[in-house]
């Protein structure tokens, strides 16, 4: 139902009810965590698997496991340094960004900070305001440096 078909199956009204082809591929991604709009957090969040942000994160936020994505969508925003195996945007970052696999920035994405990928897929209209580094995955402990960070307090 939600972002699964049947193989070969070409449901126009599918694209069309969800607002287009882009929410329809950011829906198909596992979510276990929703931060809703409306909601703010404020402080560093840890999260393992995927995580659905469309309030607002006023810290860092670090992934556990390499399975885990970040999904941010266009209302979201986080204040922070941002760890992830993978991650999709609609939203904006204010912070670095570390993702040791891929990186998808959809349209109004807007990141004002780094962004340390492996893969990288940009919209037209997606914006970086900051350096582009592409680093192997190994390269990219994209969890440790946060963990190390929070133990020396």
């Amino acid at each position: 139902m939600f972002g699964k078909s049947a193989k070969g199956s070409k449901n126009p009204s599918s694209s069309a009810s969800s607002g287009g082809h882009n929410d329809q591929k950011i829906r198909s991604a596992r979510v276990d965590t929703l931060i809703g709009k409306g909601t703010t957090i404020d402080g560093d969040l840890r999260f393992s698997g995927g995580l659905h942000v469309e309030g607002v994160i006023k810290g860092n936020l670090a992934a556990d496991g390499d399975d885990a994505t970040l999904i941010l969508s266009e209302h979201g925003h986080i204040q922070g340094e941002v760890r992830v195996p993978s991650m999709v945007l609609n939203g904006m970052i204010d912070g670095d960004v570390f993702a040791s696999g891929k990186v998808e920035l959809f349209e109004k994405a807007r990141i004002c900070g780094d962004v340390y990928y492996n893969l990288l897929e940009m919209a037209v209209g997606a914006e970086v305001n900051g350096k582009l580094v592409r680093q192997k995955p190994e390269s990219l402990a994209y969890a440790a440096p946060a963990a190390s960070a929070s133990d020396e307090k």
